[in-house]
């Protein structure tokens, strides 16, 4: 470093400016007049107008999280006669057999809700545990010699 070389460490401070000589007096760079020169201006934008046009969707309110659509999905309704079809005598029918039989799909790998249901007799012994059933369904089971839990 020579001589001629060295710089201030602090530079004087320039004047401010103001008016017509300034970098931001009178109108401010904002031209004059108008919607655009005063202050809080906003211009709302085109593409809003376009979609304020599109219709809006009816059909869901603000209980949609708690309606039966939502929250409480249907059970899937299996047939007494299906199941017993599917299984031997004086096996357990629940959800997880009932998905491992493939009589339900899962959805995700999240087992839905499965009611038995239908008025056919039943011709094995079976034991029912953790699915909701009708009270033919039932009736049949245990005519069948089979339980209900």
């Amino acid at each position: 470093m020579q001589f001629h070389e060295l710089k201030r460490k602090n530079p004087n401070k320039k004047a401010r400016r103001v008016g017509r000589g300034g970098k931001r007096g009178k109108t401010s760079g904002r031209g004059t007049k108008g919607q655009k020169a005063r202050a809080g201006h906003r211009i709302r934008p085109e593409f809003r107008d376009m979609i304020k046009k599109i219709p809006k969707r009816r059909g869901h309110n603000k209980h949609r999280a708690t309606s039966a659509v939502g929250s409480r999905a249907r059970a899937i309704a299996v047939d007494i006669r299906v199941i017993d079809k599917a299984f031997a005598p004086g096996e357990v029918v629940s959800l997880a057999t009932i998905v491992e039989k493939k009589l339900v799909r899962t959805r995700r790998g999240v087992v839905p809700n499965i009611k038995i249901l239908g008025s056919n007799s039943v011709s094995k012994k079976l034991t029912v545990s953790g699915v909701s059933i009708s009270a033919k369904a039932k009736e049949a089971i245990e005519k069948a010699g089979g339980s209900v839990a």
